[in-house]
């Protein structure tokens, strides 16, 4: 790896790789990214840049391993601290974009996989939580454009990676999070505008296919 060379070990379909790859987006930071086969067999380098958890994403710098996509985002805009910064210049606004960015990868995943892995009563229960979880985020955005106030920053990093299986979770669940949760639905679409946000979410209909395909590995057809 050459000097000052970043390198994503990445995933198409992971909602935590893609918030790190709009992170560097947004600091108009290039990288190589290098796509892991996490059914067929996980990389040597992977394996080894990431002992604990032996998952993506890794961001190597230089050939020093940083893992946990909400850990590295805030890497990520420590070292590129211009142009512009993804997380509040004051400590309490810190300490709150952690809270809520926790919040997202603890419920938002975890609900949205109660969706596509469930059906019947279960499938109804998740799809409850889920939009409650939808309609806390949207109370903590309060009356501003994004979570960090008018501007993009760290948490709508965190959970704007997360919408792009929103669709599979609608179709699973046979609901639509525009008619139950309008202002979140309206942030996904104004997040949508961003080029860093636009250039790095997959097809929806792909990622769908992909969520049929791991319903058939857990033998949910």
């Amino acid at each position: 790896m050459s000097k000052d060379e970043l390198r994503l070990l990445d995933f198409w379909a992971s909602p935590f790789c893609m918030r790190v790859k709009i992170a560097l987006a947004e600091k108009g930071v290039t990288y190589e990214s290098q796509e892991e086969d996490l059914f067929g067999g996980k990389s040597d380098l992977l394996l080894k840049s990431n002992p604990i958890y032996e998952k993506v994403p890794v961001l190597l710098d230089n050939g020093k391993p940083v893992v946990e996509s909400n850990n590295i985002v805030y890497y990520i805009d420590e070292k590129y601290p211009s142009p512009n910064a993804l997380l509040p210049s004051c400590a309490y606004g810190r300490s709150r974009a952690r809270f809520w960015a926790d919040f997202i990868d603890k419920k938002i995943f975890e609900e949205g996989m109660g969706i596509w892995k469930s059906k019947g009563e279960e499938l109804e229960i998740a799809k409850k939580d889920f939009i409650e979880i939808l309609k806390k985020l949207e109370g903590a955005m309060g009356d501003k454009d994004y979570f960090g106030g008018d501007n993009f920053g760290y948490v709508d990093v965190i959970a704007i990676s997360m919408t792009s299986w929103f669709h599979a979770y609608e179709v699973f669940g046979g609901f639509k999070i525009e008619k139950e949760c309008s202002k979140f639905s309206c942030w996904i679409k104004r997040c949508l505008k961003r080029e860093s946000v636009s250039s790095v979410l997959p097809d929806p209909e792909k990622v769908y296919q992909c969520v049929v395909m791991l319903r058939k590995m857990h033998g949910i057809e």
